[in-house]
């Protein structure tokens, strides 16, 4: 459960910065999920930062399109992309307005609401498996498309916030290579932009990218 005193949402304010700033001081902190059957709350646990125009691993690197307009907006706001033609991951928006920065969310520990979280998330063999990866913590809160563009920083009733909970100590941040991304976007010497609490069991395995083979 998340302590009263954990509660306090995050100011826009602290989307409102570089992305590398803004992504590792995300661990730890909680994103709640409203839903008509109850709320489910994950404490994040490993992100990647994804810096707009100026990043070739970023959805927004040859400018704005109708699918990554969120991400051009307000900071603070949810963006949510459907990949693979199966699965939604969600972002966190940051930086000045036109941007384009966003925090990729890519694991969590569920909280609150597991008994909710389970009946989306039927394979996961445990509870640590829940939120593991950016496609199983969208499914596991009921996250897609229809999201998109939500304030996570509004006050009063909304479907998705992200409050203070507790931040990872600065000893306990790792940091690499991000998972999966081509090119000299997921090379680790000059993107080192993924970034996980240390030893946290919810966090997800690296995986590099891997070319997918087109069916003949």
């Amino acid at each position: 459960m998340i302590a009263p005193s954990d509660r306090t949402p995050l100011p826009r304010k602290f989307f409102d910065r570089p992305v590398l700033e803004v992504a590792p001081g995300l661990l730890g902190r909680v994103l709640v999920r409203t839903t008509p059957d109850g709320p489910i709350a994950v404490r994040i646990t490993e992100v990647e930062a994804y810096d707009g125009m100026n990043d070739p691993g970023s959805h927004a690197y040859r400018g704005r399109t109708p699918r990554n307009d969120v991400m051009f907006g307000p900071p603070g706001h949810v963006y949510v992309y459907f990949t693979y033609g199966m699965w939604f991951c969600m972002n966190l928006v940051c930086g000045p307005e036109g941007t384009a920065s966003a925090v990729l969310l890519r694991a969590g520990e569920i909280i609150e609401g597991a008994e909710l979280a389970r009946k989306r998330r039927l394979s996961a063999r445990n509870d640590r498996e829940l939120a593991k990866g950016p496609a199983r913590l969208a499914t596991a809160l009921g996250v897609d498309r229809a999201l998109d563009g939500t304030d996570a920083c509004a006050t009063g009733q909304t479907l998705l916030r992200i409050v203070t909970g507790t931040p990872a100590p600065y000893d306990q941040v790792r940091n690499g290579p991000r998972t999966g991304v081509a090119g000299d976007g997921g090379n680790g010497d000059i993107h080192p932009w993924r970034f996980w609490i240390a030893d946290d069991p919810t966090v997800s395995p690296y995986r590099a990218h891997v070319p997918r083979r087109r069916r003949s």
